[in-house]
């Protein structure tokens, strides 16, 4: 069977084959959220590595290790380290919370190949047993293309109607399931932002950067939704020279 990658067309690594577009995406998102079930069901604790406390936060740090001090040169002081701390406790505590089913990890349209049954998963030897929003925020906020949020919604809404019905344990309210969503894929923003980083100044691989600035619009677009968020936008004013702005948060 001929495999081509259903990613979007462009990226800073090189052409990509056009195979998920405007007219597709709902197609081809509707079989990978049915893959993604199925990957959940078969979830059984104490076969993959734990996606622990550990482990989140120290894809956590990589953002003030790499992203902060190495790329923005920053070194922050006490008050912002204290800021950064406070909102990286209830990221944790929110992901944690979370029911706990298999983490592909990278669960993103350029790992996903149309093939007949579709779609073909790639990339999966980093998975682990962790937060069940995972997936979803990786494949909903790409590294190389972002969607509408209207159309985000209506996707995960689908999920969440599907994954009910097959019995995962999703959140019944589905304002709270969008809401772990959110949190969870901060978690993911943040840590791919210092590793684009890492990836350009300890690897060489510097193209990633090129993708940065839209993990930046992720992370901008949850803090400024969530008051509890705010300390980590305020950050983000300073550290990029922005004058604080007032919106309304939940």
């Amino acid at each position: 069977m001929r495999r081509v990658s259903c990613c979007s067309p462009t990226s800073a690594r090189g052409p990509i084959s056009p195979r998920w577009t405007e007219s597709n995406a709902d197609r081809l998102f509707a079989d990978a959220l049915d893959a993604l079930i199925k990957w959940q069901l078969a979830s059984r604790a104490g076969e993959l590595p734990p996606y622990d406390a550990a482990l989140l936060r120290r894809e956590l740090d990589l953002f003030p290790e790499w992203y902060v001090a190495r790329h923005l040169g920053v070194s922050l002081d006490a008050g912002q380290r204290q800021s950064l701390e406070s909102v990286f406790a209830l990221v944790l505590a929110s992901n944690l919370a979370q029911p706990r089913v298999y983490v592909h990890r990278d669960y993103m349209p350029r790992n996903l190949m149309v093939s007949d049954p579709n779609p073909g998963i790639l990339d999966f030897q980093d998975a682990v047993h962790g937060p069940i929003t995972y997936d979803l925020a990786s494949l909903f906020r790409d590294a190389f293309v972002s969607w509408p949020e209207a159309r985000v919604i209506d996707w995960t809404v689908r999920y969440w109607e599907k994954a009910r019905r097959a019995g995962l344990p999703v959140d019944p309210d589905f304002a709270a399931f969008y809401r772990d969503l959110e949190w969870m894929g901060l978690q993911r923003h943040l840590k791919v932002a210092g590793i684009f980083a890492r990836l350009a100044y300890r690897d060489a691989k510097r193209g990633y950067l090129e993708d940065t600035p839209r993990f930046i619009g992720y992370i901008r677009t949850v803090c400024e939704r969530y008051g509890a968020l705010a300390p980590l936008l305020r950050l983000l004013d300073a550290l990029e020279g922005r004058a604080p702005q007032v919106r309304y948060t939940f």
